[in-house]
């Protein structure tokens, strides 16, 4: 915390966090409470000794496993292209419809970023395509035939629902912006962090927010 700081002079550990914690690049604002309780911990095991053999409170294996824990996601935390890196299939604006339903079948992807021209248009999901099949279904029989991912995108209400990430950004960074938008429907993971770069990762919130109860 100093370093961040440049080593301020008369800037206590409670205040150093206190600051840090508004840094989004950092997790200080997650562990801010344990850092001040372990930092007052400190301070009754040197300064609140009774006699030298006796003080007043001395760490548990809990406090130096916390210690450790927190250290590690300061000062290494997990970049997005460690945990996240992983080919990931884009389509043109122009691709065929029946050619979509084919990799659905096949794959089972439930989400496809789309571009036109090298431009990020949007991303078209299973259900934008199963609501563009329910209003076609009104007309008669639908027609698949002749139809391009162009025709389909418009009925999907997610398809901005998109952000994306540099893979030098950090996975408490992508955690953030699922918690402080719940309507993100995915992050896409570029070498820049631009809409234009090559995608290199896919997250979605599935991705960080596993029921524990799905893992038992």
């Amino acid at each position: 915390m100093q370093g961040q700081l440049e080593r301020p002079q008369n800037m206590g550990f409670t205040q150093m966090a206190h600051v840090l914690k508004k840094r989004k690049d950092l997790q200080i604002a997650r562990y801010e409470d344990d850092l001040i309780q372990i930092a007052q911990l400190r301070n009754a095991i040197v300064h609140d000794m009774i006699s030298p053999d006796f003080v007043i409170a001395e760490p548990n294996d809990w406090v130096i496993k916390k210690i450790r824990e927190i250290e590690h996601e300061l000062l290494m935390p997990e970049k997005l292209n460690v945990r996240f890196r992983k080919k990931v299939m884009a389509f043109e604006y122009s691709t065929p419809f029946s050619t979509l339903l084919h990799i659905i079948a096949d794959k089972g992807y439930s989400q496809f970023p789309i571009y036109n021209k090298g431009r990020f248009v949007g991303l078209l999901t299973t259900q934008g395509i199963g609501q563009w099949l329910a209003k076609e279904s009104q007309k008669g029989t639908v027609v698949i035939d002749n139809q391009q991912i162009s025709d389909i995108m418009d009925m999907d209400r997610k398809r901005l629902s998109v952000q994306f990430m540099s893979g030098e950004q950090f996975v408490f960074q992508a955690v953030k912006l699922f918690q402080e938008n719940p309507r993100l429907e995915t992050i896409l993971i570029t070498h820049n962090g631009r809409p234009g770069g090559d995608l290199i990762g896919i997250i979605r919130p599935k991705d960080l927010f596993v029921d524990r109860t799905e893992k038992k």
